[in-house]
């Protein structure tokens, strides 16, 4: 079975101001590397479809998906937080993003493909019930398992998080709901500041000191990851693909390779395998050298349509 890229035009349209490191070009970054790689014509490109509020209403609160409407400007800035703004294109590109893992999530229910890689922005594992935070409007992978859930009738889905910041919005969604099991390695103490003295038998966080490098964050995975997901056996394995542990990256200090991503992937890979048909959805998340960013995407891929 073949392997899905969904992605949007709005989702490059979407920017934050000039400098600020959540950029378009990390999207496009994404998008040459893979055209280079010669992926691209063994994936099946499909354009993202709009969110709809009932998607977005069952992780966030009806006040928080009216706040991200209201706040949405016709020129210049609007802030939702101190680091995250929207432009006249915000909007539409946060329902893309969230729209894309919806359809990704089908797509593989279906039988359409094997995986799904949703190739968009804003990011989203920091966006809690009630706000949104840390660059990220809707958390789309939240939303995607709950699609999954309701839609499906699915009763046990993981999402894995290693991008190198705590997925808290991702927790505070289902930390009490333990037909999702999420797994997360991330730097701590960092931002969010959060993840490490939480979490329960279905919330597997595992906090990372800074400087870490790919032997320690595959020893994480192989001990804390592994085994759990073993024991849970979910029937969907979703993916927060936050590519900023990166060593090459200017926002954070962990020490991942280019081989660390492709090593992760193919154990979440294997999990997927063994317990959920090989079913797969990745969405995208943190990553701010873009270089390195479209390296590692690539890696990600390779193993998604090679496997």
């Amino acid at each position: 079975m073949p392997t899905a890229l969904i992605t949007h035009p709005d989702c490059a349209l979407h920017e934050m101001g000039e400098g600020h490191p959540e950029s378009p070009e990390r999207l496009r970054s994404i998008l040459q590397a893979i055209r280079d790689s010669g992926l691209a014509s063994r994936l099946i490109a499909r354009e993202a479809p709009l969110a709809e509020r009932g998607h977005l209403e069952r992780v966030h609160d009806p006040e928080h998906v009216d706040l991200v409407f209201s706040t949405a400007p016709d020129r210049g800035y609007a802030y939702l937080d101190p680091d995250t703004s929207m432009n006249p294109k915000s909007l539409s590109a946060a329902l893309h993003a969230a729209g894309a893992v919806v359809a990704g999530t089908d797509m593989v229910m279906r039988g359409e493909a094997d995986a799904a890689f949703c190739a968009v922005r804003p990011p989203g594992h920091h966006a809690t019930r009630q706000r949104p935070m840390g660059f990220c409007v809707f958390n789309n992978v939240a939303v995607g398992a709950a699609h999954a859930l309701e839609a499906h009738g699915l009763d046990r889905v993981a999402v894995l998080d290693f991008d190198v910041h705590h997925g808290n919005g991702t927790e505070d969604q289902f930390h009490d709901d333990p037909r999702v099991m999420l797994c997360s390695t991330f730097q701590h103490p960092y931002y969010p500041y959060s993840g490490a003295d939480s979490g329960n038998a279905h919330i597997i966080n595992v906090p990372l000191a800074a400087m870490t490098d790919g032997r320690g964050f595959r020893a994480a995975v192989e001990k804390h990851w592994l085994p759990a997901l073993d024991g849970y056996k979910p029937q969907l394995v979703f993916v927060s693909a936050g590519f900023d542990a990166h060593k090459e990256d200017p926002l954070a200090y962990l020490k991942l390779g280019d081989e660390d991503y492709r090593w992760v992937t193919e154990r979440l890979v294997e999990v997927a395998d063994r317990h959920a048909d090989g079913r797969v959805v990745s969405t995208l998340e943190g990553g701010y050298n873009v270089v390195a960013l479209g390296r590692c995407v690539v890696e990600h891929l390779d193993v998604l349509v090679n496997r």
